[in-house]
């Protein structure tokens, strides 16, 4: 009797534990509703079972308090309306779980993915501050090309456009918050022999938007890789775009 009251009272019961997940736009805001959202997903790292998974909803955040405030530590940079995604799992023991980040899902082509892992303790949640928080680098990049026959009817006219926005979805303008004075904005474009050629694409004189033009030269198909590069700190965002040329 008295092992049999030994083992039934060592049996461990699941505790609910909440987890929620932020992930902020590199030099920027929260990635929320806006631009579609991340999608996420919470996996055990020890047999790959699937816990929770879901998109993150919310705004972007606070501007004045992500962007300009002075940071103390542990101070948190969300807000009660910041995008995030939460959840709650069901555990009985300490779990390594693995937690998996892809978006903005408004534009998948110029979706990043992260991984990463972390230790959760039944009923020790990890929902404080801004929860778990990722930061996803990257711009969202999306471009368009058109093509026309020049006036002389030599090498026709390429124009490549552009618009450009954080993975959050904020906005790049000259002297703005986000200055498209600092970035980097152009296009790598390759023949269908291999020879490529950069294409500058200043600003267009419209918040987020770039675009240039070039003679088009060789045979198609063409592939222009349209990119974004803040030289400051690396960050990087492209769209691809392929078409024929004139027929």
């Amino acid at each position: 009797m008295l092992v049999g009251f030994c083992v039934a009272s060592a049996v461990v019961h699941a505790t609910p534990t909440d987890i929620t997940v932020r992930v902020l736009s590199k030099d920027a805001k929260f990635i929320g509703s806006s631009m579609g959202g991340v999608r996420i997903e919470l996996r055990d790292m020890a047999d790959g079972r699937l816990l929770a998974s879901g998109m993150t909803e919310g705004a972007t955040g606070d501007t004045k308090r992500i962007m300009t405030d002075p940071w103390i530590r542990g101070q948190a940079l969300s807000t009660k309306d910041s995008a995030s995604f939460s959840a709650t799992i069901d555990i009985d023991r300490p779990i390594r779980v693995q937690l998996t980040a892809e978006g903005p899902a408004s534009n998948p082509d110029s979706a990043n993915r992260m991984t990463v892992t972390q230790w959760i303790i039944p009923g020790r949640h990890v929902s404080g501050g801004d929860g778990w928080l990722l930061e996803m680098r990257g711009f969202s990049v999306s471009a368009n090309a058109s093509v026309k026959e020049s006036a002389d009817r030599n090498s026709p006219i390429l124009t490549l456009s552009a618009t450009v926005t954080m993975m959050c979805g904020c906005p790049i303008e000259p002297g703005g918050m986000w200055d498209a004075n600092v970035y980097e904005v152009a296009a790598v474009l390759t023949d269908a022999a291999g020879n490529a050629t950069t294409v500058p694409l200043p600003y267009a004189g419209k918040t987020s938007e770039f675009s240039g033009s070039a003679e088009l030269k060789g045979k198609g198909p063409f592939e222009a890789i349209v990119y974004a590069y803040n030289p400051e700190n690396g960050n990087t965002g492209i769209d691809v775009v392929k078409f024929n040329g004139p027929q």
